[in-house]
């Protein structure tokens, strides 16, 4: 453990329990000099007051986390970088500010996610009343994508309710871990009277595999689904037929700001609760453990495809049960990021693209290969990455296939728990340089800089030289 000084944190903990430094003490079971010490930032936090405070007040631990610290530099650091602030700041001042006073710099994150809302309205009605938009500003929308994203990433990818609840149907019903699809088909007719029916039908929604048909309790999947795909919709399903109400609590307590954000929302809460189901917490977990992470062998465990592992994986957050807190992304070959989930502190960016020395591209020049990489963030954090391409096929004669590349992701102190190290020193091996995205990455020197970094001049010869349009390289 990092010498960590939280002397802000343990005041705001003291005054929220109105307690006094002398009562404080007691009850952690150290002296009252030693509390002023820390209060004051002149000695460190260490294991065993922590676990004191876990003790006399059942905290979670993650509030005192490095790793809640990271994440929370990060977005500062993203929020900061607009170019509507002006001025730059310092890395260790945005460290002071997320260490310290957490409170304040989770303010000041969500204050631009509201003034790039803003920005988005502004754009919206300038264009609807016909009027040019002349701003230097740069228009950062909000989609209901960032919101759903949003949500689950302020939770850890991780929903307490949904999974212990899919874990106890799961339990309860002595379901069969890698042959479900049958167990859960008995189970959604018994429970609902929902039929299924597996034929091919003309107005199955393009792209979606599952359809449901309120008026005749029929549920429709798509043709060629595996085992697995197939109690995964049929866990969708029993989500949104069994836990209605808990999935519109959920839903109506996230402050969503359109009702696509809150559909999105409620389908994606589904399949988590489907995930949940068909890996049950505490057996996948364990499994995950025993095999070192192998995202191969725990599909044929679970029967169930890479990117579907890769994704619970991403979710192992449960508090006095945490797996390796993982970092999960899918994008497509023009860099179009279509899931990111995060149970840890990276972070990519919104603004504008992401890195073309990440694996995750790579990836699509070795199809269905397995790649590693140690990757090194500005902020000198480094992190093992895998990498695979993944395709999806509806299996009609002359349907295009869709192809992306997910990837997993930890900390590179985590990494001797994960069988991808393997053959990787750790220690001395080179990482590569990456960064959050062109737009606010902080590398001046990077060959493969696509965008000069918002709010941070460069000289004018290298932007001539290396951004304006036409340049010949």
């Amino acid at each position: 453990m990092k010498k960590a000084f939280m002397g802000l944190r343990l005041k705001r903990l003291r005054e929220e329990q109105r307690l006094t430094q002398a009562a404080l003490a007691q009850r952690l079971g150290i002296s009252l000099s030693y509390l002023n010490q820390l209060e004051n930032n002149q000695r460190p936090l260490t294991v065993q007051v922590l676990l004191a405070l876990n003790s006399a007040f059942g905290l979670d631990l993650q509030v005192f986390s490095e790793d809640d610290e990271a994440r929370l530099i990060a977005d500062l650091r993203e929020a900061l970088s607009d170019a509507a602030f002006g001025e730059t700041i310092a890395a260790v001042e945005l460290r002071e500010l997320a260490m310290n006073m957490p409170a304040v710099g989770r303010a000041l994150v969500t204050i631009h996610r509201k003034y790039r809302q803003s920005i988005e309205q502004a754009g919206l009605l300038a264009a609807r009343l016909g009027e040019d938009r002349q701003s230097d500003v740069p228009v950062l929308p909000s989609t209901p994508f960032e919101e759903v994203r949003d949500f689950f990433y302020l939770r850890h990818n991780y929903i307490a309710e949904l999974d212990e609840a899919a874990e106890a149907i799961a339990q309860a019903m002595d379901f069969p871990i890698g042959q479900m699809d049958t167990a859960l088909a008995a189970y959604l007719a018994d429970s609902h009277g929902v039929k299924l029916v597996f034929e091919t039908i003309d107005d199955l929604p393009s792209g979606n595999e599952r359809k449901f048909d309120s008026r005749t309790s029929t549920l429709y999947l798509a043709p060629g689904l595996r085992p697995g795909q197939r109690a995964f919709q049929i866990g969708t399903q029993i989500a949104m037929l069994a836990f209605d109400r808990e999935l519109t609590t959920l839903v109506d307590g996230a402050g969503f700001t359109s009702q696509e954000a809150r559909g999105l929302a409620r389908i994606g809460l589904a399949n988590y609760f489907a995930g949940a189901l068909i890996m049950p917490y505490g057996r996948f977990l364990a499994a995950a453990e025993q095999r070192r992470y192998d995202i191969e062998l725990l599909g044929y465990q679970f029967a169930v495809g890479f990117e579907t592992v890769c994704h619970r994986l991403s979710t192992l957050q449960r508090n006095g049960a945490r797996g390796v807190p993982f970092f999960f992304i899918r994008v497509d070959r023009a860099g179009n990021i279509s899931k990111r989930q995060s149970a840890t502190d990276f972070h990519f960016s919104r603004v504008g693209g992401t890195c073309p020395l990440w694996n995750v591209y790579e990836a699509f020049a070795s199809p269905g290969r397995i790649l590693t990489q140690l990757a090194r963030m500005p902020d000198e954090r480094t992190y093992l990455w895998i990498a695979r391409t993944v395709s999806h096929a509806r299996g009609k004669y002359g349907a295009p296939t869709k192809t992306f590349a997910v990837a997993l992701g930890c900390d590179v102190r985590h990494a001797e728990r994960v069988v991808y190290s393997e053959g990787i020193n750790l220690k001395t091996a080179n990482a590569t340089p990456i960064g959050m995205g062109c737009k606010v990455c902080e590398r001046p020197d990077c060959a493969q800089r696509a965008f000069p970094p918002i709010g941070r001049a460069l000289r004018i010869d290298e932007t001539r030289s290396r951004f304006a349009p036409y340049a010949t390289s």
